[in-house]
């Protein structure tokens, strides 16, 4: 299952604009990139192998921000197109999975930790 770039961006990007406005809101300085593979530095950041890695989020979550929080770079969400095509067979798996890995990654965004996120079906 392959989308060009933009009609992968465009999924992306309908995906967020499905989440309730009020967790819009508190998003704060973050990024959501679409990239179409991981790099062996993020695969080595996220510790998993290389075509298992769906999405990423680089940055402080927001329970873990301090006082002392400012002038930093966004924190960064990015989805890899390619690694999720590559596990999907039609456009329906394609939209779940894009929508599971946003999801995911939002919620690293909060201080949501993986254990947690499979316990909710998220993982």
């Amino acid at each position: 299952m392959r989308l060009s770039e933009q009609e992968f961006e465009d999924l992306v990007v309908a995906v967020l604009d499905t989440l309730p406005e009020a967790l819009l809101q508190l998003m704060d300085n973050v990024e959501v990139t679409v990239e179409q593979v991981p790099t062996r530095l993020q695969m080595g950041r996220a510790g998993v192998r290389r075509g298992s890695l769906l999405g990423l989020y680089e940055g402080i979550p927001l329970t873990e921000r301090t006082s002392g929080y400012s002038l930093v770079m966004p924190d960064k969400i990015t989805i890899f197109q390619r690694t999720i095509e590559g596990i999907c067979e039609t456009p329906e798996q394609l939209a779940a999975q894009v929508r599971k890995t946003v999801v995911h990654e939002v919620a690293h965004h909060f201080g949501i930790g993986e254990q947690r996120l499979r316990e909710l079906g998220w993982g």
